[in-house]
């Protein structure tokens, strides 16, 4: 699948973010191995400590519905539903990811020119895992 797909995929979710402190909407979107996108946006709340960002959203998600192989995952950021430059998951969601994905996955990060790419194992380098 070709990333700018998947980042549409992401523009699309971070509409649906649930944001009213920050103001800052998230939107991701997973690739599964067979083909299935799941998305996810990020949910704030007012305690913040139950807020949930969109990768998690996405991958538990994926994860409830029983996919265990991701291939990508695209993530589009920014305030007032503008892309803002290359958001990358926070390191709560990057343990996550590593709990699920391989190191090389590849991560498109949205940009108000296009997207860049790095690899779980750029973002969260030495991880901790089984």
């Amino acid at each position: 699948m070709k990333p700018e797909l998947l980042l549409q995929k992401a523009k699309q979710a971070q509409a649906l973010a649930y944001a009213p402190y920050s103001g800052y909407q998230v939107g991701a979107a997973l690739l599964c191995a067979d083909g299935t996108i799941y998305t996810g946006c990020n949910i704030e709340n007012a305690a913040y400590s139950p807020t949930n960002c969109a990768e998690r959203t996405a991958i538990f998600k994926a994860v409830s519905e029983g996919q265990r192989e991701f291939v990508a995952l695209a993530v589009c950021a920014g305030k007032d539903g503008k892309t803002e430059q290359g958001c990358t998951p926070c390191g709560v969601c990057r343990q996550v990811l590593s709990e699920f994905c391989k190191p090389d996955m590849p991560i498109y990060l949205a940009n108000p020119e296009g997207f860049d790419t790095v690899t779980l194992s750029q973002l969260l380098p030495r991880s901790f895992s089984l």
